[in-house]
């Protein structure tokens, strides 16, 4: 069995593209565990004259093999691009640091100028990046043009010492006479929030080189965002910039527009998702009328933005002459402002410039003033999280320059605080009257809504630290004890909401809410059409919707009809009987009710359930 797996691994090394001074292992699947199992490659390596790129991604390498690859890139000089992402798939976390600091100290032995430094979907954690510090601090790294992180779960702690070394790399380099000249910057889906977006825009504002910026999903508000944005000002040479689905609100939105008009070489802006709101878009608007002159393409998609302020936008773009896509899709126009603004991108002959419109929203129905009532509880929520986010003593005091500064007020979160983004912290600081305050917000009639609470309530839960699993089964007890003792409560109605919220159950007809039509006081769904024509019934099972015959390893895949439901119950259960992928099946379970939510609260959903897998993935129960 052994010398199969050698001989699969031979071939596989025979495989490895060699162009222009790269050797490259890309995507070919490999296990390397120990010496023996990277003999090969190390041969490849230590024979190979002016390596320039090595590309290891796509393959899983742990702490002995990486060692071993470490003491022969030791020698290695020219060694200029390292694309190593996605390349601990299955590995623990504590082996991830060990295996980084190898290969980081082989560069630095080495005497490497690196270019590219490629560590993306590795999924390593705060922990990740204190493995490649002593790398980004060092002289290995003063060369550094392009750095890409995404996709790591860094998490606030992570944004800080990373922005810590860029800091220090940027420092010593210029002591040098050579400072650090970093272009590109990639980093989303980190979880970075307001604090580690603070840090980093700090070494942006220091190094001041950018040409790229892509910071997607990290789930920066306005604090973040005007601190990037006051960033961005010190890089003239910004080409793109990529803040998708971050939370401006209009007060980031304007900022960022402000920080807009100091720069002449932006080609790309990304907002989408991002709530820029209508102020936010008219601000932009001003900016895109006195200056961006060569901008390529701008996205301002599901941003709440209404037809004025998206009137605005259109005309704004009519002298960019390099303009070749501007998205305004998912907003609130309406379908006469929808027909407006193709109208003005027709009247400019830049109809083809637009984007579509199928998704947007339609016409606002609350006041414009509640747009300003909703940034005012957003910043409460902000200055709460940021009281929360603690690091430790010494952290802080190391990384002080970097910190946002706290609220000058501290406010005691409420129950609306906690159920918006949940933490351990915020459960524990409702006091000893949680259980109550929890139990009082819940309205036990809307079934939809109490499942909801009852996961959001269940996702802080601990099971290593005894405060927290005590408060959660507590908080718990409380909500399903409101529930049990009122009679019109529907339990059946509530367990398939639980069901259908954790991808087990697929809501009928797109509801994300399974009731019996029959139980009175339960939830309505629209009827649903007709099904078609049933295979002849047996004396044991109601007719179900035909079915292909499933293959031997699908079977176990099926679900079996449970008993005692309603015939409603039974109709949707055998409704769902397909082959499906659990994992897809479960993502899909969302979709129809987050369509249903205005933009805000999709993105605030997006927010909650990247906060839920960031936490479970990277959290110290994980």
């Amino acid at each position: 069995m052994a010398s199969d797996d050698v001989a699969n691994l031979a071939d596989s090394l025979a495989k490895a593209q060699v162009n222009e001074g790269e050797l490259s292992y890309k995507g070919q699947g490999l296990k390397l565990d120990n010496a023996q199992s990277v003999e090969r490659m190390v041969k490849e390596i230590e024979e190979f004259g002016g390596l320039r790129a090595l590309r290891l991604e796509g393959n899983t390498i742990g702490v002995e093999a990486a060692q071993t690859i470490a003491k022969a890139l030791e020698k290695k000089s020219d060694l200029q691009c390292c694309h190593w992402s996605d390349m601990f798939t299955g590995r623990l976390r504590p082996e991830i640091p060990p295996a980084l600091v190898s290969l980081g100290d082989a560069l630095i032995t080495a005497g490497a100028q690196l270019k590219v430094l490629d560590l993306s979907d590795n999924a390593f954690g705060p922990d990740g990046v204190k493995g490649i510090e002593k790398l980004l601090k060092s002289a290995a790294c003063h060369s550094l043009q392009e750095l890409r992180l995404n996709n790591c779960g860094m998490g606030i702690g992570g944004g800080k010492i990373l922005a810590a070394a860029l800091t220090a790399c940027h420092k010593e380099s210029s002591a040098l006479g050579a400072p650090l000249q970093l272009k590109v910057f990639i980093a989303g889906r980190n979880r970075l929030e307001n604090d580690g977006a603070t840090a980093l825009a700090q070494a942006f504002q220091l190094i001041g080189s950018l040409e790229e910026v892509h910071m997607p999903q990290n789930g920066i508000n306005h604090p973040g965002v005007t601190a990037l944005a006051t960033a961005m000002k010190h890089n003239p040479q910004l080409r793109v910039l990529n803040l998708n689905d971050n939370t401006f609100t209009k007060r980031g939105a304007i900022a960022m527009a402000e920080a807009l008009k100091h720069l002449r070489n932006v080609q790309v802006i990304n907002f989408g998702d991002c709530l820029v709101r209508s102020e936010g878009a008219s601000a932009i608007a001003e900016t895109l009328r006195e200056g961006l002159p060569i901008l390529k393409e701008l996205n301002l998609s599901f941003g709440e933005i209404t037809e004025e302020a998206a009137m605005e936008v259109a005309r704004s773009v009519q002298l960019k002459d390099q303009l070749e896509k501007l998205d305004l899709n998912g907003n609130s126009l309406g379908e006469e402002g929808c027909e407006g603004v193709r109208e003005v991108m027709e009247s400019m002959n830049m109809a083809d410039k637009l984007g579509s419109l199928s998704d947007d929203e339609g016409e606002p129905e609350e006041d414009e003033d509640d747009d300003d009532d909703d940034d005012d509880d957003e910043d409460v929520e902000e200055e709460e999280e940021e009281e929360e986010e603690g690091e430790g003593e010494e952290e802080k005091s190391e990384l002080n320059q970097f910190s946002t500064p706290p609220p000058s007020t501290p406010r005691t979160p409420d129950v609306s605080s906690f159920l918006s983004f949940p933490s351990p912290d915020k459960l524990l600081r409702l006091g000893e009257r949680r259980s109550s305050l929890i139990q009082q917000q819940v309205d036990v009639l809307d079934v939809g809504k109490m499942a909801e609470v009852f996961l959001k309530i269940s996702s802080v839960y601990k099971d290593d630290d005894a405060e927290v699993k005590s408060a959660v089964l507590e908080s718990i007890d409380a909500v399903l004890s409101k529930a049990f003792f009122t009679p019109s409560f529907q339990g059946l109605s509530f367990v398939s909401s639980l069901l259908v919220m954790l991808g087990l159950l697929k809501g009928a007809m797109g509801d994300s809410v399974i009731s019996d039509p029959s139980s009175p006081g339960g939830h309505q769904p629209a009827p649903p059409p007709p099904p078609p024509p049933p295979a002849a019934p047996t004396q044991e099972s109601t007719p179900v919707r035909p079915q292909p015959n499933p293959s031997p390893a699908s079977r176990g895949k099926r679900r079996e009809v449970a008993p005692g439901l309603t015939p409603y119950q039974q109709q949707v259960l055998q409704s769902i009987q397909q082959d499906v992928d659990e994992h897809e099946h479960f993502l899909l379970s969302f979709v129809p009710a987050l369509r249903r939510l205005e933009p805000r609260k999709q993105a605030m959903a997006r927010l909650r359930m990247q906060t839920l897998f960031f936490d479970l993935e990277f959290g110290e129960t994980s």
